[in-house]
Formats: structure tokens, C-alpha cells, sequence
């Protein structure tokens, strides 16, 4: 007997994995099942219906037992990450920090979009439609919320 609930153990372990780890259907699920299946069967066929019937019933407490204890919030917190994201999402870009007509170098091509360091702080920029090279001058011709709209300094690259 200790074989059939060896084996309806690992299938029920199966099933919570294939629940909580692993999305959609797979072998972990399919194996679990057919562990299950199998554990039962087994004390049927060899232990009697007494026997069967029991495991039947102990498997189906069991199982009802393992979904009520996975699907609890407190087990949930042993597998969620505990951080907190610190930062603000509005995307307004300080003016003390960056004014029209502020240089700075594109960081990546501006194609029209990329990114430039202006006054050593990392902003969204955009071209005029034009495109502008990584590690070229530019200037700050307009702000508009979250992105800096620039051109090329035509001073320095030509």
C-alpha cells in the first residue's frame, strides 16, 4: 500500500506543479494524472474494492486539500518577489534641468527618435524628421512633456 500512495503522491505534487509553475498542458499535468489514474487503479486491483474505494476517497480529499492550500494568499507570498519599484511615471521632463537651447550628444541614432544626454541626464529625444547619428552635438530646440525635441548643432558637425 505504501507504493499506491507513493505514487498518488507524486502525482498530486505533478498536478500542483503543472497549477502553479507551468502554464498550459504539459507532461508534468499529463504524468500527474496518469500517476493518479495509476495509484488508484493499483489498490483496486491488488488491495480489493474496500481498498480502492479508500484510496479513491483519500485521493479526492487530498486533492481538494492541495487546491484550498495552493490557491490561499499566504502560500502565494512564498513565491512572489517582495520589492518595490520606486520612480514616478509622469515623464515631465524637470525644466530646471533642461532648457531650450541646452547642448548635449545623441546616445543612440535619433531615427527620429533615441536617446540623448542633455546636461548629463538621459532623455527621450526627437529629431525634426531628420536623422542624426549616435555621439553627435545637438541642441534643445523645444520640450514637450516627456520628450526632447532637438536638431542637430550644426556648429560642431559639419
Amino acid at each position: 500500500m505504501t507504493g499506491v500512495i507513493i505514487i498518488i503522491l507524486i502525482g498530486l505534487f505533478l498536478l500542483l506543479v503543472e497549477f502553479l509553475l507551468i502554464p498550459g498542458i504539459t507532461v508534468a499535468g499529463v504524468g500527474g494524472v496518469i500517476l493518479i489514474a495509476g495509484g488508484i487503479t493499483w489498490a483496486y486491483t491488488e488491495y480489493g474494492t474496500t481498498a480502492g474505494h479508500l484510496t479513491l476517497l483519500g485521493t479526492a480529499i487530498a486533492s481538494v486539500a492541495v487546491v484550498v492550500l495552493a490557491l490561499r494568499s499566504k502560500t502565494w507570498k512564498y513565491f512572489m518577489l517582495n520589492t518595490n519599484v520606486e520612480g514616478s511615471v509622469d515623464g515631465k521632463i524637470d525644466e530646471n534641468q533642461v532648457k531650450v537651447g541646452d547642448a548635449g550628444v545623441s546616445v543612440s541614432r535619433l531615427a527620429p527618435m533615441g536617446k540623448a544626454r542633455i546636461n548629463g541626464i538621459l532623455v527621450e529625444a526627437k529629431s525634426m524628421g531628420e536623422f542624426i547619428d549616435q555621439k553627435k552635438e545637438v541642441i534643445v530646440i523645444k520640450i514637450d512633456g516627456s520628450k526632447v525635441i532637438v536638431k542637430l548643432n550644426d556648429k560642431t558637425n559639419e
